[in-house]
């Protein structure tokens, strides 16, 4: 019977040594933005902080991509005040789409797969904040298979993720992150 009990704690040691090794890996290797344009037929920003709205209106009005989706936006929310917000270009106005659906990054996934299947688009931009970037991919894989994601992450606004284990914020924000997006690894490949 000892024996069992150790086994067991041992084997609880080494998931929790697995799991900070893995949380540690995900905080250093935050994805970047790509050094060069990426192109695509469309993108879709996901809403969550102006920099990702930002950078999405620059990746439109640089013709990236044909069209873009804003997925996420609260009902309330006008195309005039989003425009106003990212200071958007002249494309914004022909160019962008509204999703008013989702409410969580799972309803993101759906929200665009339904606009890229409309649109027949093979290829998409994402844009994202970095930390979220990969449950955001690892979602719109598994909704659209056969379509090429391209990773377009943005930093947060008021957030320093370089010293993230000085800042107990950022921890926090990088641990919950983490702990989504291995939830999600599992529900994608549980759902496929």
């Amino acid at each position: 019977m000892e024996n069992s009990g150790n086994w067991l704690v041992k084997l609880g040691v080494g998931l929790l040594v697995i799991y900070t090794l893995g949380f540690i890996l995900f905080a250093v290797t935050l994805p970047r933005p790509p050094a060069l344009l990426p192109h695509a037929d469309g993108i879709v920003a996901l809403t969550g902080g102006d920099a990702r709205l930002d950078a999405a209106d620059k990746l439109l009005e640089n013709d990236a991509a044909r069209r873009l989706l804003i997925s996420g936006v609260n009902p309330g929310t006008t195309k005039a005040q989003l425009k106003a917000l990212a200071h958007a270009g002249r494309r914004f106005d022909c160019c962008a789409d509204l999703g008013f659906r989702a409410t969580s990054t799972h309803g993101n996934a759906d929200e665009a797969t339904a606009w890229v299947r409309h649109h027949g688009y093979n290829s998409i931009i994402v844009v994202t904040a970095n930390y979220h970037m990969r449950r955001s991919l690892n979602e719109f894989s598994a909704d659209m298979p056969g379509v090429r994601l391209i990773a377009y992450p943005v930093d947060p606004q008021g957030l320093d993720l370089d010293g993230w284990w000085q800042d107990p914020h950022a921890l926090h924000l990088l641990h919950s992150e983490y702990a989504k997006y291995l939830a999600s690894f599992v529900i994608t490949h549980f759902r496929a």
